[in-house]
């Protein structure tokens, strides 16, 4: 099927009726560029009424009202508009050294905050990805060749910024016979050498579960190395597709059974019950305990398991995404939080707007505390 264009293409910004926010031609071409607007348009995004399909719906369990409009954003999703000084700086050294950022290739919410604070999460291997997972926002197709002059530039880049802590991911390349290992390895090592007081998270991705390319990854010995298991197991299938529940969890428990730090992140109001959050988290930490490395600190009878959990609330990016199933209350965030560290996980950072790689720095300087490296 060809790319559908916008129909109305001007230099004026456009409005979304439904939900009342101003969208600038720029963002809605660069939207559009990643996933098309389907054939015959977007009815959904202008329909105006909103009524009671109550009488039709045969399955219905109580009074709640339905209605054929968006879910709007609840007042406690309220992200920090890029802007400022600090903020230009930041961008105008990723684009300097023509890196590419999951901040903008997601649209991340925090983006604004994070790039104002300094710190961008670097993404390598290109900006096109493998997969198509329904719920992300980074453009897939057949990727470019790799750049293998790109580690030299992220280290250059991050040379001299007087950074703490830097979070480096990538896109999924299952074109290449490592998955991107080499590249991965190159990079971390490159940074280290660039920046030694800097401690360094890398996000990578699952390599179809190759041991090699994940051992390749271990052995350049990042300080922190996060895979995202992202959804509960029942819904594995439709968030994603094409990677598996059971290889997420294994590819931690390798991590940790060599003694390294793990880290991982789950959304929720994409569809899961509560209920299989707190089975997610017990299960993880159960299987990723499972091996003869280090031991556990508060039960020397099991393996140490994974370290830190981030929750926070899935956004859909476009029309084309998984739908919103419900938005998730700061209270059950913190319910999250407070279980999660009573199952055993070490730093559990959980709300609304919290992802993988925010406030990264400060779970870095939680968990060092914890193991009383500071």
């Amino acid at each position: 099927m060809p790319d559908q264009a916008p129909a109305n293409t001007t230099d004026a910004a456009q409005s979304d009726p439904g939900s009342g926010r101003v969208i600038s031609d720029a963002g809605l071409k660069r939207t559009l560029a990643r996933h098309p607007r389907p054939l015959g348009g977007d009815p959904i995004r202008t329909l105006r009424p909103s009524f009671s399909l109550n009488d039709m719906i045969l399955s219905n369990q109580d009074d709640a009202v339905h209605h054929l409009s968006p879910k709007r954003k609840p007042s406690w999703l309220k992200a920090k508009m890029p802007g400022g000084e600090a903020f230009r700086k930041t961008r105008d050294n990723v684009h300097a050294h023509k890196l590419h950022t999951v901040c903008e290739e997601a649209g991340c919410p925090n983006m604004g905050e994070c790039w104002e604070r300094g710190v961008a999460t670097m993404m390598i291997l290109g900006d096109t990805c493998t997969r198509a997972c329904g719920f992300c926002n980074v453009k897939s197709g057949r990727p470019a060749e790799v750049d293998k002059d790109e580690p030299r530039r992220v280290a250059e880049s991050l040379r001299g910024l007087g950074l703490k802590h830097i979070v480096i991911t990538s896109v999924d390349r299952d074109d290449l016979p490592d998955g991107g290992a080499g590249i991965w390895a190159e990079t971390i090592m490159r940074v280290r050498d660039a920046c030694p007081e800097m401690s360094i998270e890398v996000l990578v991705g699952d390599f179809k579960g190759d041991e090699a390319a994940l051992q390749m990854v271990i052995d350049a010995k990042p300080n922190i190395l996060a895979h995202n298991i992202e959804t509960v197991k029942r819904c594995h299938p439709a968030v994603r597709p094409s990677a598996r529940y059971e290889r997420t969890i294994e590819l931690l428990r390798r991590v940790k059974a060599q003694g390294g730090v793990a880290k991982t992140s789950v959304m929720v109001g994409i569809g899961e019950r509560k209920e299989e959050v707190f089975e997610l988290f017990e299960d993880m930490i159960a299987k990723t305990s499972d091996h003869d490395g280090p031991r556990d600190p508060s039960d020397d009878s099991r393996g140490d398991p994974c370290d830190i959990m981030t929750v926070g609330q899935y956004l859909q990016p476009t029309r084309n995404h998984l739908p919103i199933d419900r938005w998730v209350h700061p209270d059950e965030f913190a319910e999250y939080e407070t279980v999660g560290k009573s199952l055993g996980w070490k730093v559990v950072m959980s709300g609304p707007l919290v992802r993988s790689s925010y406030l990264a720095d400060k779970q870095a300087d939680m968990f060092k505390v914890l193991r009383g490296e500071e």
